[in-house]
């Protein structure tokens, strides 16, 4: 399908209009959308509405806006004025956002056409989507499988040619895993870049979960880029450009005692490789990486006390007492800075964002679910190590597609840069999908 970008240039040239692109878009997601069930809440009429507006603006002179006419779908969290905000809790079915969220904000006045919002997990807090009020989304790569979670319903739209753009949010891989599991792009900002005021728990005004963040998706990096701008990414620095040969580059596989399939492995090694053969410094293994297990106890134990607010942990832990609160902290600062000293010496980390690809639906929680890899069960949730590994030290990550598994399945790994680094992540993404690719 057609590039955001390239949608928006030929209604700024007069090619097409913004209500033709909104009723073609509606047309894909009514004819495609009932195995998937990707797009759960829609607001056809209003599009339609906001797509003439801008029409009316072009034929007047106005042709401002990045996203200018573009029809895209956001994230179920992110609060829509006149539309459910119910993060899939059935309890909150009949709640209506009154006022849209900063992100949402900001697409608009960028041109977008919100056509609706696609499908979460329960309270964001599982790795596939499906939930008592929406029901269950299927990746379009293969129904049997997860689309992932919890911005599953946004890469399952964009993985389907729905939408070319969309929008999610991250804790613990909820952008980098969907967009791996559907071939897509995804960026997990550093923590803060991006405002999130709107994407709170339902009738909550609250500030935001510690550790998470929002985040652009994409079916193309041209897009992604232009999106993150929209978002607030614009003011972050970017780095000289530079070819492929310039970058200097860790591989990370797999993280110590987390298994990884082998064809994640291997495709992680091939795009070292590729990276070598253009010139750059590959390296494999370094004294400067973090200690990496003691890294993901202090994110598992500082994530799921976000998650229950302080209360009684979904694992069956204590509640955290202030003092270990403020310890957590303290480790994420150490994290940080043991990460900071690392990408004195390398500008990326390629890793993998989970150890397998989308795997078949399967609703057992996740602390009881296991994960077939290479023939082997092994507990899912010690995969949760795997996104960690730039949410607790609060760093940017890329999810790009590198290639594909036996089962014709998409392969995403994760590039991490370092802290305010959106842009260096982003671009080793891309380097990464070329040479992949070419």
């Amino acid at each position: 399908m057609t590039t955001a970008l390239a949608t928006a240039a030929a209604i700024r040239a007069g090619e097409t209009t913004a209500l033709a692109e909104c009723e073609a878009a509606i047309a894909r997601i009514e004819a495609g959308d009932g195995a998937i069930n990707a797009v759960v809440v829609r607001d056809f009429d209003r599009a339609r509405d906001q797509a003439r507006a801008v029409d009316a603006r072009v034929a007047a002179g106005d042709t401002s806006g990045v996203l200018l006419g573009v029809p895209m779908t956001v994230k179920e969290s992110f609060d829509v004025a006149g539309l459910v905000s119910c993060w899939g809790f059935a309890e909150h079915a009949d709640f209506v956002a009154r006022e849209d969220a900063i992100a949402v904000q900001r697409l608009k006045r960028a041109g977008a056409v919100i056509l609706g919002k696609t499908n979460v997990p329960v309270a964001l807090a599982d790795l596939q989507s499906n939930n008592p009020v929406y029901g269950r989304t299927r990746n379009p790569h293969n129904l049997d499988r997860v689309p992932g979670g919890s911005s599953g319903g946004a890469a399952a739209a964009l993985a389907a040619g729905f939408v070319a753009v969309e929008i999610g949010s991250d804790i613990g891989g909820s952008i980098r895993l969907p967009a791996a599991f559907c071939g897509m792009w995804g960026h997990k900002p550093t923590y803060n870049a991006l405002l999130s005021f709107g994407h709170n728990f339902p009738r909550t005004e609250g500030c935001g979960v510690a550790l998470n963040v929002i985040g652009p998706l994409a079916r193309d990096a041209d897009d992604l880029e232009a999106l993150f701008e929209v978002m607030g990414g614009d003011a972050l620095a970017r780095p000289a450009p530079r070819g492929p040969g310039d970058w200097r580059i860790l591989l990370l596989d797999p993280h110590p005692n987390v298994p990884v399939q082998a064809s994640i492995r291997d495709a992680i090694e091939a795009t070292g490789k590729a990276f070598e053969a253009a010139g750059a410094t590959v390296d494999r293994q370094t004294p400067l990486l973090p200690d990496l297990a003691g890294q993901t106890a202090s994110y598992i134990h500082m994530l799921l006390t976000a998650m229950s607010r302080g209360g009684p942990r979904a694992d069956g832990g204590p509640s955290t007492t202030l003092d270990g609160w403020f310890g957590l902290i303290d480790a994420q600062a150490k994290c940080r800075r043991d990460w900071g000293r690392l990408f004195g010496s390398y500008d990326a980390v390629i890793a993998p964002i989970w150890g397998t690809t989308a795997y078949p639906h399967d609703d057992t929680p996740l602390g009881e679910r296991m994960l077939m890899i290479d023939g082997t069960p092994y507990p899912a949730g010690m995969q949760m190590a795997l996104p960690g590994l730039a949410t607790f030290p609060m760093l940017p990550a890329t999810s790009v597609r590198v290639g594909t598994d036996p089962d014709g399945l998409p392969i995403g790994v994760q590039v991490i840069a370092d802290y305010n680094r959106d842009w260096t992540a982003i671009a080793v993404a891309r380097a990464a999908h070329d040479l992949m690719r070419s």
